[in-house]
Protein backbone atom coordinates (compact mmCIF):
# COMPACT_ATOMS: atom_id res chain seq x y z
CA UNK A 1 0.00 0.00 0.00
CA UNK A 2 1.02 3.70 -0.44
CA UNK A 3 2.15 6.37 2.22
CA UNK A 4 0.26 9.49 2.71
CA UNK A 5 1.02 12.76 4.58
CA UNK A 6 -2.00 14.99 5.05
CA UNK A 7 -2.51 18.33 6.24
CA UNK A 8 -5.53 19.74 8.64
CA UNK A 9 -6.11 23.46 8.81
CA UNK A 10 -7.90 25.34 11.49
CA UNK A 11 -6.69 23.30 14.70
CA UNK A 12 -4.81 26.36 16.44
CA UNK A 13 -4.63 25.81 20.06
CA UNK A 14 -5.13 21.85 19.89
CA UNK A 15 -3.57 19.94 22.75
CA UNK A 16 -1.97 16.95 23.16
CA UNK A 17 -4.99 15.22 24.58
CA UNK A 18 -6.97 16.59 21.99
CA UNK A 19 -4.90 15.34 18.80
CA UNK A 20 -4.83 11.62 20.73
CA UNK A 21 -8.57 11.73 20.72
CA UNK A 22 -8.62 12.53 17.20
CA UNK A 23 -6.01 9.89 16.08
CA UNK A 24 -7.70 7.37 18.18
CA UNK A 25 -10.99 8.21 16.45
CA UNK A 26 -9.46 7.23 12.85
CA UNK A 27 -7.83 4.68 14.33
CA UNK A 28 -11.23 3.05 15.86
CA UNK A 29 -12.74 2.62 11.64
CA UNK A 30 -9.81 3.39 9.81
CA UNK A 31 -9.49 -1.04 8.88
CA UNK A 32 -12.89 -0.14 7.39
CA UNK A 33 -11.06 1.37 4.33
CA UNK A 34 -7.97 -0.70 4.53
CA UNK A 35 -6.16 2.34 5.97
CA UNK A 36 -3.44 2.70 9.09
CA UNK A 37 -3.10 5.84 10.27
CA UNK A 38 0.94 5.50 11.82
CA UNK A 39 0.97 8.61 13.12
CA UNK A 40 0.31 11.98 14.17
CA UNK A 41 1.71 15.52 14.36
CA UNK A 42 0.62 18.96 15.88
CA UNK A 43 1.13 22.57 15.77
CA UNK A 44 -0.93 24.62 17.81
CA UNK A 45 0.33 28.28 16.62
CA UNK A 46 -0.72 27.37 13.26
CA UNK A 47 -3.62 25.41 13.81
CA UNK A 48 -1.72 22.62 11.55
CA UNK A 49 -1.89 19.01 12.10
CA UNK A 50 -0.10 16.24 9.80
CA UNK A 51 -1.12 12.84 9.94
CA UNK A 52 0.66 9.93 8.15
CA UNK A 53 -0.95 6.46 6.79
CA UNK A 54 -0.29 4.14 4.51
CA UNK A 55 -3.73 3.48 2.40
CA UNK A 56 -5.47 2.04 -0.97
CA UNK A 57 -5.93 5.89 -1.85
CA UNK A 58 -5.90 9.38 -1.33
CA UNK A 59 -9.95 8.88 -1.07
CA UNK A 60 -9.73 6.23 1.84
CA UNK A 61 -7.64 8.53 4.02
CA UNK A 62 -10.19 11.37 3.28
CA UNK A 63 -13.52 9.31 4.21
CA UNK A 64 -11.95 7.88 7.15
CA UNK A 65 -10.97 11.45 8.40
CA UNK A 66 -14.35 12.98 7.37
CA UNK A 67 -16.07 10.08 9.17
CA UNK A 68 -13.75 11.04 12.21
CA UNK A 69 -15.04 14.30 12.12
CA UNK A 70 -11.80 15.65 11.13
CA UNK A 71 -11.56 15.89 7.16
CA UNK A 72 -8.20 16.74 5.88
CA UNK A 73 -7.69 19.89 3.69
CA UNK A 74 -4.56 18.38 1.61
CA UNK A 75 -3.95 14.49 1.06
CA UNK A 76 -0.10 14.14 -0.45
CA UNK A 77 1.26 10.66 -1.74
CA UNK A 78 4.51 9.62 -0.09
CA UNK A 79 6.07 7.62 -3.06
CA UNK A 80 9.93 7.95 -1.14
CA UNK A 81 11.04 7.41 2.75
CA UNK A 82 13.62 6.68 4.40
Amino acid sequence: MAKYMDVHYGMKDITADQLAAAHRADLEIEAEEHVHFERAWADPTSGRVYCLSEAPSAEAVQRIHERAGHPASEIYPVPISV
